[in-house]
């Protein structure tokens, strides 16, 4: 007798599949519309290249002519996205004159006339370069072209590397010149644990390292070291003046005097050193063979992206924060620069609406001084004056101090206020005019953000995922019920936590977190809520293999943009010597799968398994069998399937039905597959188990299906 095959929506991950009869259990690449789940939409990439290095960011506007941008902030630039084409826009840091190239072989040694302040992978940008005749190469292989740099061994030098051998006339400090442009420094592509030897960054550096000058020349036995500008170092520490690195016990900041010195430290030598000499805070440094005192978490390259009007807003974490105007002249041409009176040591950054503030979130409590950094600490500007941040009587610009927790992880903004996340709590800031401009009120408690971008809001409701499960606050905090929780937690590497993106899909009424999985340090698994089709008896929950780093909803759009990383190819196309991976632009919900520069395809596999389903007889009050078979049965009995009708909502090419079937929760399973399409009425089948479970998926490209409702014809087989 044929019976029509009834699952509720949504996967339950917190059983077994013997225990999740009736529902889904797994899948991937699918969601759930009206009940009926459906594989996901493709995605086809944006722009013919790869990006250098991994997206970490992304914010779509418009200026006032109704041109669209997007803004992507990877770990090493900036990219503005209009009319198909990328441009760079990442701040210029330093600009150095009277560089000289020295070659040998592909790698050419780089020596500048003051300190460049680089690192390994950091990105430089020549221009005006004069090359000898002669040379396999010329002006042209390096005037206005990018390259990264592959180490740095002392403060005035550095090295980047070719594609190929250079031959002919050896390039030399003789016969070369240069204008290094040096860019703002952003971070590594991952977050990692540190701990033990070599917890610094490669070669013991440490990224925003405060640097200044030396003001008078000292002689190899100096022990008194006066500098330009001392605000920005700690009061003991250790510097580092060309190749020389030197400790002192006291810091004077007020004559900007070192004293306590001790000269010759890690086996340097000491040496003389010239009035104007660059000088390093290295205090934090930790290099390969020493060991660090803590455990602790390395941050990332992030940026935090929002718009001003026309004006795209750029916060590296933890450093900087730019501006560039969309509506400029020639706009595409430009690049960012830094917002003159913000402060440049933040943690987050948002434009509140509709009063239009700047407000900066663990942040300077002295601005311009970065050791004064308050991860609690929040700062706003006046109403309509991103520049201007003194508190003053006849402004609004103010400041606030956060009490519940270590650090502000992150914050967005809601309809009627801005949300900010702690590490143990939530808080809502809203604008309430003089005299104290914004109102701070603790709303939720223990229920921190795991990661800076592991948020949302729409609809008035905001999601976020914790390290202890998912939240809602919709005027009244909740804990999300979740059929999927063990399986994302258990597997969750929460050591890269503030890479995990939240995203919003409107199309679909979906919420998706992209998460690291055990040993993974890169994005690979996402997990998604159904708000729109979800109620509290049955919350819809779906997880998934899609990996995207970044997420931004169909707005300014009409689809939903997203970016992907690859740590392993580094053909990007901006960046010679790229060797930290590339990112691909993608257009979501388009197509059937995943589509790349030139038509590449890869085959996007939509699948979805039932739990398991078993038989046995009902029987009437007294106990006699009428022979009805039940599916909703305990297993006594074997379940014999003799054919089945497939039903499709939508059909594009076909669509593998397959049967899982097995004895015993415990026993081998055995998968029969069968091929239908949109003309197939009916397949007969000799299906013959204890419990059996339904598995519907593509199995090609160009396939396509939302399920319908299928019937089977099911009985029981006998015991055996």
């Amino acid at each position: 007798m044929l019976q029509k095959l009834g699952i509720v929506p949504g996967f339950n991950k917190q059983v077994t599949e013997t225990g999740a009869e009736g529902q889904w259990f797994e899948g991937d690449n699918v969601r759930f519309r009206y009940g009926s789940p459906e594989k996901i939409g493709g995605s086809s990439q944006l722009g013919d290249n790869k990006l250098t290095g991994a997206a970490r960011a992304l914010h779509h506007w418009d200026d006032n002519a109704g041109i669209k941008y997007a803004a992507i902030g990877t770990n090493r630039i900036l990219y503005a996205f209009s009319g198909d084409t990328f441009y760079d826009i990442h701040p210029i840091r330093v600009t150095l004159n009277g560089c000289t190239f020295t070659s040998n072989a592909a790698t050419i040694t780089v020596t500048c006339q003051a300190d460049h302040g680089l690192a390994d992978n950091d990105i430089v940008l020549f221009d005006s370069v004069t090359i000898p005749a002669g040379s396999s190469v010329s002006a042209a292989t390096f005037d206005d072209i990018r390259f990264m740099v592959t180490s740095v061994p002392t403060a005035t030098t550095f090295t980047i590397t070719l594609p190929a051998n250079i031959t002919g006339t050896t390039l030399s400090a003789g016969n070369t010149s240069a204008i290094t442009k040096v860019y703002y420094s952003v971070g590594p592509a991952q977050q990692e644990a540190g701990f033990g030897f070599g917890t610094g960054t490669w070669s013991g550096t440490a990224a925003g390292a405060a640097t200044t000058t030396l003001a008078t020349t000292i002689n190899n036995s100096i022990t008194t070291i006066v500098l330009a500008n001392s605000a920005a170092f700690p009061a003991s520490g250790t510097i580092r003046i060309g190749t020389e690195d030197i400790t002192y016990t006291t810091n004077t900041t007020a004559t900007n005097t070192l004293t306590g010195v001790t000269r010759e430290v890690d086996g340097t030598t000491a040496a003389t050193h010239s009035a104007g000499v660059a000088i390093t805070n290295i205090t934090a440094f930790v290099g390969w063979g020493e060991a660090s005192n803590d455990d602790f978490i390395i941050d990332p390259g992030l940026w935090v992206l929002d718009n001003f009007g026309t004006k795209l807003i750029a916060l590296i974490y933890n450093n900087e924060c730019f501006e560039w105007d969309a509506a400029a002249s020639n706009a595409v041409s430009t690049r960012a620069t830094l917002i003159a009176g913000a402060p440049t040591a933040s943690r987050h950054v948002l434009v509140s609406t509709p009063d239009r503030h700047l407000v900066f979130f663990g942040t300077e409590t002295t601005i311009g001084n970065k050791l004064t950094q308050d991860d609690m600490f929040i700062r706003f500007s006046d109403q309509e004056n991103i520049n201007e941040y003194t508190v003053k009587a006849e402004n609004t610009a103010g400041t606030q101090r956060l009490a519940a927790g270590s650090k502000i992880m992150g914050a967005i903004k809601g309809r009627d206020a801005l949300y900010v996340w702690t590490d143990t709590a939530l808080f809502l800031m809203q604008f309430v005019g003089q005299p104290f401009t914004f109102s701070f009120s603790q709303v939720g408690t223990n229920c921190g953000l795991i990661g800076k971008n592991a948020c949302v809001e729409v609809d008035s409701v905001a999601y976020w995922m914790s390290e202890n499960g998912f939240f809602t606050y919709d005027g009244q905090l909740r804990s999300m019920p979740c059929l999927v929780e063990d399986f994302v937690f258990d597997g969750l590497n929460s050591t890269p936590r503030d890479l995990i993106f939240a995203g919003i899909n409107n199309l679909f009424g979906e919420v998706t977190w992209f998460y690291p999985t055990t040993n993974s340090p890169s994005l690979d698994r996402n997990v998604t809520y159904n708000y729109l089709d979800s109620d509290a008896k049955r919350p819809i929950w779906t997880t998934g293999t899609l990996a995207r780093t970044t997420w931004a909803d169909s707005a300014v759009f009409d689809r939903p943009h997203a970016t992907s990383y690859n740590r392993t190819d580094d053909s990007s196309y901006d960046v010679v010597g790229n060797t930290d991976g590339s990112s691909i632009y993608f257009k979501q919900e388009t197509g059937t799968d995943q589509i790349t520069a030139g038509g590449v395809i890869t085959t996007v596999i939509g699948t979805i398994t039932s739990g398991d389903f078993d038989i046995t007889q009902k029987r009437s009050s007294s106990g006699t069998s009428i022979g009805m078979p039940d599916i909703r049965g305990d297993g006594e009995y074997i379940a014999r399937i003799s054919r089945f009708v497939p039903d499709f909502i939508s059909q594009t090419g076909n669509t593998q039905v397959s049967f899982v079937t097995r004895d015993y929760p415990n026993s081998s399973a055995t998968t029969t597959n069968f091929t239908t399409s949109n003309t197939t009425d009916k397949i007969d089948t000799r299906i013959r188990a204890r419990s059996i479970a339904f598995k519907v998926s593509n199995t090609a490209a160009a396939e396509d299906w939302k399920l319908g409702t299928f019937r089977l014809d099911i009985h029981p087989g006998g015991r055996r």
